[in-house]
């Protein structure tokens, strides 16, 4: 699932704790600290300091700046809840629900929020999206040979929930279960007399597609935001129907694989990751993969090359510099294709590209990033933060 983080950088305001940390002598961290707190709200401190059972939760407020091609530079306002149910202890993790709304330079505004809720002892876990958008963005056509030439633009708003309640089974780090999938789009506007407007094929005017999904998610990392080691694994397979509200009858199914290991005796991490997009049917112009993101695939524009089916891999370099200071240096391979077995090793395009760091968060390895990324004939920046995968 696709996730928009947020970047609580304000230059104004860290000048003004820069400036105040060195008349009091502060160190580096407490100047961050001081910093990330400004930001934040303690809903219930009070009753957290009165009772050592309850999670101090909190509400991490903080504006968006982003830049990728798709959308140019972003800015916005975000919100992250962090807290864990009463009575939960250290054996279950934090829930995490974002919320951000961003307007970019491309006339673009996304409202997403993605969230992750644990019960007491991760017995159970609510998993999933929301996101709202109205989106201009490029198109080049259907197929993996579409040519540059094509190139033109169209726009269209895109409302997506996705809800799913999953049940932990068999061992620690596995949870299965199922949910729901709305996925509408509409008011598209393509060029007129161009590529988009010409075409017939389904959806291609907007669609509604309901579906009901299957979903598995194994998560052993030791850390969500930057793993150092783990597995994680999100497995859905979607059933779309007319019976259930829907305009088309496909399946889709959904595979993101990532594994982290340190390789060497320092804080060195090699992180791999593979991405799946298989569907079949009677599938619609939004539901179909698009090759190409700030994740996977970067320095290729998302959504270059449309498709039925998506695969793509990546592997990740990252090494701590000097200071707060990393670098990180990664190659990815991918391609789409219409049938499966039109995959073919010769075939597959090479992403590969450099990356800096700035650890803005000590504790939870949180990372400000800048990649440059590397493609066939195509060069592109991206600023977030957290890391790609």
């Amino acid at each position: 699932m696709k996730r928009l983080i947020f970047l609580p950088i304000l230059s104004a305001l860290f000048l003004s704790f820069t400036v105040s940390a060195q008349k009091e002598h502060d160190t580096e961290e407490e100047t961050m600290k001081k910093f990330v707190e400004f930001f934040t709200i303690h809903p219930n401190k009070k009753a957290a300091a009165a009772d050592s059972s309850l999670y101090p939760s909190k509400i991490i407020l903080a504006p968006i700046i982003t830049f990728s091609p798709e959308t140019s530079w972003g800015f916005g306002v975000g919100a992250k809840y962090l807290f864990k149910m009463r009575g939960s202890g250290d054996e279950t993790r934090t829930s995490n629900m974002p919320l951000s709304a961003m307007y970019t330079l491309e006339n673009q505004f996304i409202l997403f929020s993605g969230f992750e809720i644990f019960t007491n002892r991760e017995e159970w876990m609510i998993y999933g999206n929301f996101i709202y958008q109205d989106f201009p963005r490029l198109y080049y056509g259907i197929g993996r040979s579409t040519p540059t030439e094509n190139e033109e633009h169209f726009n269209f708003n895109q409302v997506l929930f996705e809800p799913l309640l999953l049940k932990r089974i068999f061992t620690k780090h596995l949870f299965i279960g199922g949910g729901i999938r709305y996925n509408r789009v509409y008011n598209v506007k393509p060029k007129e007399n161009g590529i988009l407007d010409e075409q017939t094929f389904p959806g291609s005017n907007g669609a509604t597609n309901i579906g009901l999904e299957l979903a598995a998610v194994y998560d052993s990392r030791d850390n969500i935001l930057n793993a150092t080691k783990g597995w994680f694994m999100e497995l859905t397979h979607g059933i779309y129907s007319k019976s259930l509200g829907g305009e088309h009858r496909f399946n889709l199914t959904r595979l993101d694989l990532k594994h982290y290991i340190k390789p060497f005796k320092n804080d060195d991490v090699l992180a791999f990751q593979f991405k799946a997009h298989i569907s079949h049917g009677d599938v619609p112009f939004n539901e179909l993969a698009l090759f190409g993101s700030q994740e996977i695939m970067r320095g290729y524009y998302e959504g270059r090359f449309i498709e039925r089916h998506l695969l793509a891999a990546q592997v990740e370099y990252r090494k701590q510099l000097i200071g707060r200071l990393g670098g990180v240096a990664f190659v990815g391979f991918g391609d789409v294709a219409n049938r499966l077995q039109d995959f073919s090793i010769k075939n597959l395009r090479i992403s590969a590209g450099l990356g800096l760091r700035f650890l803005l968060e000590k504790r939870e390895r949180l990372n400000i990033r800048l990649d440059w990324g590397f493609g066939k004939n195509t060069n592109n920046y991206y600023l977030n933060i957290a890391e790609a995968f």
